[in-house]
């Protein structure tokens, strides 16, 4: 789970770590007020929405005036800013933060991200910052230091010294760097976070280290010991579609294709997005259905692929272990009938109670394409799809 840029500062601030003041606006009325309130010169108008690369979209102002805050705040609020993150349909921005703007005299790249491979966190850090760490990465590599952190004893203050001392800060921001440093991996550690990222993290004109901008994503699973955390969650910059699923228990990634899938078991749902991609077709979605899983979940699956107006066909591969191929069939029944579904569906069962399955379907009277096999199934479902679309034009 991600959270707004004002989120992720005000959770740094509670471990330590320097932000610049401001505060959140829903209105030019209000970005101008809160202006007002931090006094100053200059101010720094951000679009709030779950993305990087906002300035490059608009989604960042200086402003000097409030009139300049009021034009800033009017041409971003409901507006959908697109970046190479986004993608084409762009993220909705809602809300603003007005900050204080801040003499910057060094950008820095700081990042704590779980490394599953290491099953580690590791600390990713550079001298230049305000870029993407790809940016950075093929630009400057020899500028990334990267630190691996031992979980039986956590973050420890000498690492975080060599870490400040091989960003060649001067000896004065040595001690607020590795108070930055070890705040991070705090807030990392303490509130079951994924990734905790400051880009830039700046050196001030006044010798102050500051996080100027963040990002912090959360681990799903962990959720639910952190209800403080999960209430900073904005559905409305998420995929409808997977929040949608992800509401209701279900393992839903929204694709770009036409064919929806609905499978059981991570690697089963891989191997059928791959055989639908051989077949010459283009899966729409990757969904796990799970294991025992009822008629009700089955239809409930089916309401999730229909989410995505793209859906043109639907595929169910089920291999039954845990599941009974009777209750996924009376599930697709079910849905059919109260979908009153009229794209083509393939079926392809196999395993537990796969005899009484099949016949549920066969004695159903509805249009169901039955497979034996994986190639079986994904050939049909291209096939019934390209049929369908070739009726259609003509």
């Amino acid at each position: 789970m991600d959270i707004h840029e004002y989120q992720a500062k005000e959770l740094l601030k509670r471990f330590g770590v320097q932000v610049p003041r401001g505060g959140i606006a829903y209105s030019p009325e209000q970005a101008v007020y809160r202006a007002s309130e931090l006094s100053g010169e200059r101010w720094v108008v951000k679009a709030q929405i779950h993305s990087g690369a906002r300035g490059k979209a608009g989604g960042v102002r200086i402003c000097s005036t409030e009139e300049e805050i009021s034009d800033a705040a009017h041409w971003m609020l409901g507006r959908r800013l697109v970046t190479h993150q986004t993608g084409p349909q762009g993220k909705l921005v809602g809300r603003l933060y007005v900050e204080e703007a801040t003499n910057i005299a060094q950008e820095i790249y700081l990042g704590l991200v779980m490394d599953r491979k290491l099953e580690r966190v590791v600390v990713v850090a550079s001298a230049q910052g305000g870029m993407e760490i790809e940016e950075i990465s093929a630009n400057e590599p020899d500028s990334i230091i990267r630190s691996v952190v031992d979980p039986a004893v956590g973050m420890q203050a000498f690492q975080a010294r060599e870490i400040a001392f091989s960003l060649g800060l001067e000896p004065p921001m040595i001690a607020q760097a590795v108070k930055t440093i070890l705040g991070c991996y705090a807030l990392m550690s303490e509130m079951d976070a994924n990734m905790v990222e400051i880009n830039p993290m700046v050196v001030t004109r006044s010798g102050e280290i500051v996080a100027l901008d963040a990002k912090i994503s959360f681990d799903d699973n962990a959720l639910f010991r952190r209800p403080e955390i999960s209430e900073l969650r904005d559905k409305s910059q998420e995929d409808s579609r997977e929040t949608f699923a992800e509401d209701r228990g279900l393992s839903y990634i929204g694709l770009e294709g036409e064919i929806g899938c609905i499978v059981n078991g991570a690697g089963l749902a891989m191997a059928t997005l791959d055989m639908i991609k051989m077949s010459g077709g283009e899966p729409a979605n990757f969904l796990d259905v799970g294991g025992g899983a009822s008629p009700d979940r089955v239809l409930m699956s089916f309401k999730a692929v229909l989410n995505d107006p793209n859906v043109e066909a639907i595929l169910v591969n089920i291999f039954a272990g845990i599941n009974r191929c009777d209750w996924i069939a009376e599930g697709v029944v079910r849905a059919m009938r109260e979908l009153e579904l009229q794209m083509p569906v393939v079926v392809r069962l196999s395993g537990t109670n796969v005899e009484e399955g099949r016949k549920i379907l066969a004695e159903s009277g509805l249009a169901v394409i039955p497979a034996e096999t994986l190639a079986d199934a994904a050939d049909k479902v291209v096939g019934a799809w390209k049929d369908a679309k070739f009726k259609e034009a003509s």
